[in-house]
């Protein structure tokens, strides 16, 4: 089982608009919600592509009943901790040409029983786990440590990790070892307190990254696609040209989709190339959508892998 860690869910809120225009008019066309956060995104990812998965996530207030009505209705399966403060909403603006617009609340603060509560049901979870995904911001009142004592216990159960962070949680999840760490351009840049404009300046990041501690590096790129540093060489991974309608969300697919692979035992090649192919399938889809196994599939055959020297 896949088990996915979000202690900042959230209600999703997507309004869809003509066009984004700066001191200008716009009209919305639809607006729908679902249930967010980095962990929950990777969950239905890997819930619609077949994948044994569990999400245990906070939940608080109406947002936080609202997000487990969401999940329920979609199949998918939750632990849930309840907190005293409701959950936080975000707010993704979205046009017919691609240009989006995400507007995120900071969360709730988590009292240390909270916390406590949430660190005895995961505990309960890891049991049946092969991988645990640390995804997504750390609410106020969360020590930074919070990922990288995850990563040491799973570690010491021989259980895989993802970690999917920003800040001082990932610098410091970074030195427990996590199997793979997925970051994007921004979050390498302020990690490493340097602007990445070149390809050569994106391979050495990588590189630079896998030498604080983690296994194996995914460095995502967008539309360029990522690179990968893992034990046995850098693997720089290239999708297809497609017209990108709502890029957010696509690095979740990417992450979910990456550790579908591994856990199917598949080569970290081949995983790079699935996960790619559905951070791209995901981004070319209105709203914030994610891919099906088909449609990523179908993607997969036209990412283009090669070895960096």
């Amino acid at each position: 089982m896949i088990v996915t860690v979000t202690l900042n869910p959230a209600i999703d809120r997507i309004i869809s608009v003509d066009r984004l225009a700066f001191e200008d008019r716009t009209y919305i066309s639809s607006t729908r919600e679902s249930a967010g956060g980095r962990g929950v995104n990777a969950s239905c990812v890997l819930h619609s592509f077949g994948a044994e998965t569990l999400a245990v996530l906070t939940s608080g207030g109406e947002t936080g009943k609202r997000l487990e009505e969401y999940l329920c209705d979609c199949g998918i399966p939750i632990a849930a901790v309840p907190i005293g403060s409701d959950i936080r909403t975000n707010l993704t603006i979205t046009d017919k040409h691609g240009l989006t617009i995400n507007l995120n609340e900071v969360g709730p603060t988590l009292l240390a029983d909270e916390l406590n509560r949430f660190g005895g049901v995961l505990d309960e979870t890891l049991g049946r786990a092969s991988w645990v995904m640390l995804c997504g911001s750390l609410p106020a009142g969360t020590p930074p440590s919070f990922y990288s004592n995850l990563i040491e216990i799973a570690r010491k159960r021989n259980i895989k990790t993802l970690l999917r962070a920003q800040g001082e949680p990932l610098r410091e999840g970074l030195e427990a070892h996590p199997s793979v760490v997925i970051a994007n351009q921004g979050e390498a840049e302020r990690l490493l307190e340097r602007t990445l404009l070149t390809r050569t300046h994106f391979i050495e990041a990588a590189h630079r990254i896998r030498s604080m501690g983690p296994e194996s590096v995914v460095l995502t790129l967008g539309s360029r696609g990522a690179i990968g540093a893992f034990p046995d060489g850098t693997i720089e991974a290239q999708p297809p040209r497609v017209d990108a309608v709502c890029p957010i969300g696509a690095g979740d697919a990417l992450s979910a989709a990456y550790t579908w692979a591994k856990s199917r035992k598949l080569t970290r090649v081949e995983a790079l190339r699935w996960g790619v192919a559905a951070g791209t399938a995901s981004a070319r889809l209105p709203g914030m959508s994610f891919a099906s196994l088909a449609q990523t599939e179908e993607l997969y055959r036209k990412v283009e892998v090669r070895r960096v020297e």
